[in-house]
């Protein structure tokens, strides 16, 4: 689970600105085997030929690009779940926009703060992004799974404490086909120095997660 915001962080934040296979032969000796060596050598060829060119499985993606991240959530998503916050949000630069794009929500309304990330990873397989997915899921403790959401999903929110104030981070990963969304979402009270509830953390980030997701299998194509 990566560091989560602490007080003098999440002030920070608010500022302008995250096996190959071998085949195995063997030549019978005698004119007698001949034929049967020449069809081997013919098969070979083949499985050659065929090992090298991909399949039209592995050369057609499902997600090609990710989509624009700070147009998948509706503005009404945006002012329920960050009271604040410029609903056009801001994109996160990247190194490649292509393949991971993500957009940022934050404010502080009173002393209740929020802060919400939304972020589109494409990966070059279905088998990229659930081994990705998979590694994901194995360094998160606690959660579990979110039914109906992508291919596959799961939630965790935890809470951290420093200097008396708390903050709580809620934490979704989706994946659907080769494609990952990740949502973050997290907020402190600095007058009471509470944490907002885990069921309202949690409910936010898969109510944005669902939109991403939906927005991403809208852009298909």
């Amino acid at each position: 689970m990566r560091s989560l915001p602490l007080p003098l962080a999440l002030t920070a934040r608010l500022s302008p600105v995250v096996v190959l296979a071998a085949a195995g032969w063997a030549l019978s000796s005698g004119p007698s085997a001949a034929p049967q060596a020449a069809e081997d050598d013919s098969a070979r060829g083949t499985e050659s030929r065929s090992a090298s060119a991909p399949s039209a499985t592995q050369a057609v993606k499902t997600y090609a690009a990710a989509p624009a991240p700070c147009a998948a959530l509706t503005e009404k998503t945006v002012k329920s779940l960050v009271p604040g916050a410029r609903t056009a949000g801001k994109e996160i630069p990247s190194t490649d926009a292509e393949l991971r794009r993500t957009c940022s929500w934050n404010a502080l309304k009173g002393y209740e703060y929020r802060w919400l990330d939304v972020s589109f990873e494409v990966l070059e397989s279905d088998e990229a992004a659930e081994r990705s997915y998979e590694g994901r899921l194995a360094e998160k403790s606690g959660g579990g799974a979110v039914p109906g959401l992508g291919d596959a999903a799961y939630s965790v929110v935890n809470l951290a404490t420093e200097d008396e104030q708390q903050t709580r981070e809620g934490v979704v990963v989706a994946r659907a086909s080769n494609a990952l969304v990740i949502v973050t979402y997290n907020g402190s009270d600095f007058e009471s120095k509470k944490a907002p509830g885990t069921d309202e953390i949690n409910k936010g980030a898969i109510k944005a997660a669902k939109e991403a997701v939906a927005a991403l299998e809208e852009g298909r194509g």
